[in-house]
């Protein structure tokens, strides 16, 4: 029997680019199977769909929904994402009647919940893919259940130094990691809505290694906490960079010329720009460390308007950075605004990573085996720094408590001393930390591997979906 499942992403490249990783990897691993994805237009880019994303393939195909630029730039996310449903709805319905295939379910990002809605209109089974860790999703369902079984509301901890326990951690969890929208009095009414989504669905994907993160496998396989099948398919990743490949050959060609493990790498993400002052702080720290270094340096944005408006270049470098510095560095370091993430951490010349730890970012320095120092933003991204930090010693700390983000007042500027402190640590060795990213760069690439963790989830998955078709 020929089988097709809709995958819905959230708008986006980066994820785009995850979720048709995760496409490829299905269909090669069933012959009966295909895909199609059903693209939501980003919502401030200009380029067109058609112009960014990949063209069809067999078994793989995009439905690329038209853009309403007018009107989507005045919605915050969450409604520009419901807007959308009523074309998702006929893109889908479309293909219920014109696929020669069986429509199996229907597979959201874990930012569009909301389009689960569809699957229940259309009498189909839906599932999430959770591009965040095992942990983290944990974390959700575990604030979910603090609140309706003992009427704790996490977001009453904000500013508070109380710690708890996390079924998915191993160590106790400190209310300063939490993410914004869990600390927001007006945002977490939203955070628990997600959460029972997650718990509503068939099953949930998760962009993880059972390996790599164990306690979180433990806690899903023996079937705790009322939640739907966690399948742990990753890593999910996708090698292929977008950007100039001139300014890419002349980055890694200054790679070519250093030696092996001796360049710190700094960057930060789409939306990691900084002001003028901890860009300083920055600088003098990788002055007194003395390491050779690559920095990804862009200009923050404003506050309110991250999304909308990404991190650009700073005009004038000498104006903003200590005086001499670019002098006195120029023969050890080399600064540049975009950066070709992927490549870069494959060179061997990288001893370190400074990130904000973002999932993508962190699992791409594990897979290339590249210790990091944590200095999260926004997002999840404080509990996956505390996760990396405290729980799997498999980071460095900057400050694992940063944010920035609009759901509060302007942060404190990180020290050039906790900066160079984060690196020196990093880019130690002989270090315990970096035998053991070494040990689960290696269990990563087992389990994607003919009889590995991921590579057995993913044939679960499609085996439990045959059973679910309705």
């Amino acid at each position: 029997m020929k089988i097709e499942l809709v995958f819905i992403p959230s708008p986006g490249v980066g994820h785009i680019r995850s979720t048709t990783a995760l496409a490829k990897l299905l269909v090669d691993s069933d012959d009966r199977l295909s895909v199609t994805l059903i693209v939501i237009p980003p919502q401030f880019s200009d380029k067109s769909s058609s112009s960014v994303y990949p063209k069809s393939q067999n078994r793989l195909r995009y439905h690329l929904l038209l853009a309403d630029r007018d009107q989507s730039t005045k919605l915050n996310f969450i409604s520009y994402i419901e807007s959308q449903k009523p074309n998702v709805k006929a893109a889908v319905s479309e293909l219920v009647t014109r696929s020669c295939s069986r429509l199996a379910g229907i597979v959201v990002d874990m930012f569009c919940t909301s389009m689960m809605d569809i699957a229940d209109e259309l009498n189909l089974p839906a599932y999430i893919f959770y591009t965040s860790g095992a942990s983290y999703l944990g974390l959700q369902f575990h604030v979910q259940t603090l609140y309706e079984e003992k009427k704790l509301d996490v977001s009453e901890l904000k500013n508070s130094d109380v710690k708890f326990d996390v079924p998915t951690l191993t160590q106790p969890f400190p209310a300063n990691c939490l993410p914004s929208v869990m600390l927001s009095k007006e945002w977490f009414p939203y955070v628990l809505r997600r959460a029972r989504s997650l718990r509503a669905t068939k099953g949930i994907l998760v962009n993880s290694v059972a390996e790599m993160e164990p306690q979180a496998s433990k806690f899903f396989s023996d079937g705790n906490g009322n939640t739907p099948p966690v399948y742990a398919v990753g890593p999910i990743l996708d090698f292929k960079t977008d950007g100039d490949d001139e300014k890419r050959r002349e980055i890694l060609l200054w790679l070519e010329e250093q030696p092996t493990s001796s360049v710190v790498f700094l960057c930060f993400g789409s939306m990691g720009g900084f002001g003028e002052e901890q860009t300083k702080e920055i600088a003098v720290a990788l002055e007194r460390s003395g390491h050779r270094f690559l920095w990804s340096l862009r200009s923050t944005s404003p506050v309110e308007n991250m999304t909308a408006s990404p991190p650009g270049e700073f005009k004038n470098l000498e104006e903003i950075l200590p005086e001499g510095f670019l002098n006195r560095t120029a023969e050890i370091g080399k600064i540049i605004s975009w950066a070709p993430q992927v490549a870069v951490l494959e060179s061997p010349a990288i001893g370190a990573f400074v990130t904000h730890c973002g999932w993508n970012s962190i699992l791409e320095s594990l897979w290339f085996g590249v210790p990091t120092a944590a200095w999260p933003i926004y997002a999840e991204q404080q509990f996956n720094a505390f996760q990396m930090v405290e729980d799997l010693c498999l980071a460095a700390d900057v400050r694992k408590e940063y944010r920035r983000d609009s759901l509060i007042e302007e942060p404190e500027i990180v020290t050039a001393e906790e900066i160079e402190r984060g690196i020196e640590c990093a880019m130690e060795q002989d270090s315990e930390m970096r035998k053991r990213v070494m040990d689960v760069r290696d269990k990563l690439h087992v389990a994607l591997l003919d009889g590995g963790s991921s590579n057995a989830a993913l044939r679960k998955f499609v085996q439990d979906v045959v059973e679910n078709i309705p």
